[in-house]
């Protein structure tokens, strides 16, 4: 309503039952907030939420064609490869074959991926000693390639126990990156880079064609494997 003077006044009659409802509508939306930080994970610096317990990578260089292989063996002799992606505790999560198989469809398109990078995970915790080797698989270029091998351990706070590189120069070539001991807590007691072969554990009996034990990813007396996936 106008005032004598022809114009509108500045503010509305007072209501009290608004006022009441904008006053229960803020201590709503207070409470509602004190519940969302009560739920909210805890931010501490550090801090991971993470069902995995240690995760391995290895990555080597943007583009390359060259296959590389990550392979890694837990204390009960289970062994996490391309041939057996779960083993025991172990999980291979993704498998990278270089130029061969990185890429993504988008619209039908194959749309090529830059990284190359192999990543295990460990899900629980066996005391005893961990061995995480690198195979060169199909080496197309001919030239040495250089891998950087990092495990980190995740909980209760993120460390990173191991973090360096290595190279491997033909197809066949395997190194040791490195092998860590933990305890029953799962805490690391022991690092050191002491070369083992895991490969050997498949190439010892390949007259023998022996099937893979299921359990440990391993041939039962040894098999000849051949990679065509």
């Amino acid at each position: 309503m106008m005032d004598e003077f022809g114009l509108y006044p500045r503010e509305e009659p007072f209501d009290p039952l608004g006022v009441m409802l904008f006053k229960a509508l803020q201590v709503i939306a207070f409470l509602f907030f004190l519940a969302l930080l009560a739920v909210s994970p805890d931010s501490k610096d550090g801090k991971i939420e993470s069902k995995a317990e240690f995760i391995i990578t290895m990555d080597w260089p943007d583009n390359h064609p060259d296959d590389l292989d990550l392979f890694v063996q837990d204390p009960a002799g289970n062994i996490a490869w391309y041939r057996h992606r779960e083993a025991g505790f172990l999980t291979l999560d993704r498998d990278d074959r270089g130029g061969a198989n990185d890429f993504i469809v988008v619209n039908g398109k194959k749309i090529a991926s830059p990284i190359r990078e192999e990543i295990v995970t460990l899900r629980g915790v066996v005391a005893g000693e961990y061995t995480v080797n690198v195979s060169h698989f199909q080496a197309t270029t001919g030239e040495p390639v250089q891998a950087n091998v990092k495990v980190q351990k995740l909980n209760p706070t993120a460390q990173v126990i191991f973090d360096d590189k290595l190279t491997v120069d033909h197809t066949g070539d395997e190194k040791t990156a490195v092998r860590f001991r933990l305890d029953a807590e799962g805490k690391v007691i022991n690092v050191d880079r002491r070369p083992k072969s895991l490969l050997e554990t498949f190439r010892s009996s390949w007259r023998n064609g022996a099937d893979l034990d299921p359990n440990t990813g391993a041939p039962r007396s040894g098999v000849r494997v051949l990679r065509n996936d």
